[in-house]
């Protein structure tokens, strides 16, 4: 078996294949394992919650706290991959995966390699999206993805825009605000469902979801929405509306909630100023509605896209949107043996749903090799 990617999901799934029985070993393009978060601004803290958080078999130190820094979860990787014992193959891209004889053909830069089963694992947020706003390519100021945000050093004393009210956006624009920058806005197209990441009685929002995500959408929406007005509050006032949709539907449409850890206090203290969504540029300005900013930089926490289509568009196994219509451990009726990996964003954790999968998906191959060598034997 082959694994594309050396981050959180390709860890897990080869070591679950590894401690089943079956041989696996993982490839990935970076020089590195856990390459996306090695890539992420430095004030990163999960999300999730420490024990919620963990790949299949091996804790994350308690001593690490509730919330586990960036820095200290990619050392965790570094200590998954060496502890699951599976081989990991480093600056090896593979760009292409076609049908064969055996299963499939990865067609890579160091070559052709072929394995019975594929699993795709190359991380949900992989490929940064900008959007093609007008007068884009002619703006004076710094226009750059979040992807590319750091810490707030080189913005200190400027003028900055941040472009969405996701978890990036929001925590970038706090971390901008405590970090210098003379004057902070944030553009928001669409109010967000705001989650506080302490929750009342320190429950966190991970843990709601947990509870609430077998429930159905009818029971869901209206009470996260009546749980954010008694715990958020109107925040119209300052710019922001009420959620026109619940958790759950924004959910299914690829949206998690912001988790505050910081964001609404600066924005409450007036230190963060909301503006419509982006429409254009002009030279040096940036069009908001009715809104002309002369912002010196502009920060687009605008999402990702998965970018499957060059490896595996052509198979049939992504939707209209290039997300897998598939997940672990089940794999498309046209694609038998090609599994997906920590493409699904829950309410209940990306994290706590890739260790699941991946401990799924090892028990179905597992099972698997056991009939293929019953079938050898009887034969």
């Amino acid at each position: 078996m082959i694994v594309v990617g050396a981050g959180p999901a390709g860890l897990a799934s080869a070591g679950e294949a590894h401690r089943n029985g079956l041989r696996a070993q993982v490839l990935d393009a970076a020089e590195a394992v856990g390459a996306s978060w090695r890539g992420h601004y430095d004030r990163l803290r999960l999300h999730t919650t420490r024990g919620l958080s963990a790949l299949p078999g091996v804790p994350i130190p308690e001593r690490l706290g509730r919330w586990v820094a960036r820095d200290d979860f990619i050392a965790y990787l570094e200590h998954y991959a060496r502890k699951i014992g599976v081989p990991i193959r480093l600056g090896v891209r593979v760009e292409r995966i076609e049908a064969a004889a055996s299963g499939w053909r990865l067609i890579t830069s160091a070559g052709e390699l072929e394995a019975g089963q594929v699993v795709i694992a190359t991380g949900h947020n992989h490929t940064p999206r900008l959007p093609d706003w007008p007068g884009k390519a002619a703006f004076t100021g710094e226009l750059i993805h979040s992807s590319a945000y750091r810490n707030p050093a080189p913005f200190s004393g400027r003028d900055v825009l941040v472009v969405g009210a996701g978890n990036s956006g929001a925590e970038i624009a706090a971390d901008l605000v405590e970090g210098g920058a003379h004057r902070v806005w944030i553009s928001i197209r669409t109010p967000p469902n705001i989650v506080k990441r302490d929750g009342p009685g320190g429950i966190a929002p991970q843990q709601l979801g947990i509870l609430m995500r077998p429930l159905p959408l009818k029971i869901v929406d209206p009470l996260s929405l009546l749980v954010q007005k008694l715990v958020i509050g109107d925040l119209f006032r300052y710019g922001i509306a009420a959620p026109a949709a619940g958790v759950a539907t924004r959910v299914l449409d690829g949206h998690i909630p912001l988790i505050d850890v910081g964001f609404l206090a600066q924005l409450k203290a007036g230190r963060i100023e909301v503006v419509p969504g982006i429409t254009g540029f002009e030279g040096s300005t940036v069009i908001c509605g009715e809104r002309r900013l002369k912002a010196n930089a502009v920060i687009a926490a605008t999402g990702y896209s998965q970018g499957l289509e060059p490896m595996v568009g052509h198979l049939g196994v992504l939707d209209a949107n290039g997300r897998p219509s598939y997940h672990a451990p089940q794999s498309s009726p046209q694609a038998p043996g090609l599994f997906f990996v920590g493409y699904s964003n829950p309410i209940s954790g990306n994290l706590r749903e890739i260790a699941h999968d991946a401990r799924a998906l090892g028990r179905v191959l597992a099972m698997g090799a056991a009939r293929t060598q019953d079938s050898v034997r009887v034969s």
